[in-house]
């Protein structure tokens, strides 16, 4: 079997320079269609950082930074404690490096951050949710870049994602970010069906009602999908080791990891985001992603040099 591009007007991946990236790529697709069953054709891909921007700060945090305002200017409490305190004095260095402490292996304003999530959204509806997460990323700018957060993804990404479609591939996204968060618009953007997100969870509550039914979050952590908890949440959705695994960070080792088999084809992609003029320059995060890349033989995608463009 040869790769099928029978759905693109012109070849595959228009937006990827040649290279060794998209070399590798074509490469890969070409053997498994010749190789691999449909069936144990899965790919997987985390979501901020690999197939949509999460600089100046992730989508979703956005989202919960509003949030957290909204409460600290409803309860003038909460604005000396953590991590309101940040979110409403828009400290922007304290955010930053939460992220920071995190994939340097420091959880503890994590879990800070992670419990005024929790607060957040405690008692909320999972449709209620939802219908906000939507109407934010339909309404709202992102901060720098000058066009909506559901034009933030990339479109070489958006090309493989079609293009391992096409060729048999069933794609799901694994991304620490919230699950119920990304649902509502990975059809759209992405091409990937609501039920094959993968991502963090609270812990939920159903309750009967006249309407069928209600189900509400809870103020616990169900898991966070990143680092170890990425291949087995995989491994519970779908059942299989993933062919094709991307990521761009140290939380994405674990789920890159898993894509190794013996007798089959496979790739682990890692994007390098090296291009300050068309989006933003940074290895913070991923320095041991890079180390791992190099001693195993990853392909690294350059968004400067492989990508002709980025949106």
């Amino acid at each position: 079997m040869t790769i099928d591009d029978s759905r693109t007007a012109q070849a595959p991946l228009p937006s990827w320079q040649d290279g060794p990236a998209r070399a590798a790529i074509l490469d890969f697709v070409e053997r498994v269609t010749a190789e691999v069953p449909v069936e144990e054709r899965v790919a997987v891909f985390d979501n901020d950082g690999t197939l949509w921007c999460e600089k100046p700060l992730p989508i979703q945090l956005d989202f919960i930074l509003r949030r957290f305002v909204e409460m600290a200017e409803a309860d003038p409490a909460l604005r000396g404690r953590q991590p309101w305190k940040a979110a409403y004095e828009r400290d922007s260095e304290w955010l930053g490096a939460v992220l920071t402490e995190h994939y340097a292996g420091d959880d503890s304003n994590v879990r800070i951050v992670a419990g005024g999530i929790l607060a957040a959204y405690d008692g909320i509806s999972v449709q209620e949710f939802e219908a906000r997460s939507d109407e934010f990323l339909r309404k709202t700018d992102h901060p720098t870049l000058g066009r909506g957060y559901l034009r933030c993804a990339y479109q070489p990404m958006v090309e493989l994602l079609d293009f391992l479609t096409v060729n048999g591939f069933a794609n799901y996204i694994a991304s620490g970010g919230g699950r119920d968060f990304m649902r509502p618009i990975s059809q759209e953007v992405y091409g990937i069906p609501r039920e094959r997100v993968i991502g963090s969870s609270v812990a939920l509550d159903y309750r009967e009602d006249a309407a069928g039914g209600t189900i509400y979050h809870k103020a616990e952590l169900d898991y966070l999908d990143d680092g170890p908890e990425k291949p087995v949440r995989i491994w519970n959705r779908v059942g299989r080791r993933p062919l094709l695994a991307a990521g761009n960070s140290n939380g994405d080792i674990p789920m890159l990891h898993f894509s190794q088999h013996a007798g089959k084809p496979f790739l682990r992609l890692l994007v390098l985001h090296d291009d300050a003029d068309r989006e933003f320059a940074y290895t913070s995060g991923a320095e041991k992603a890079l180390e791992e890349a190099g001693r195993h033989g990853w392909t690294v995608v350059s968004v400067r040099d492989d990508w002709s463009t980025v949106f």
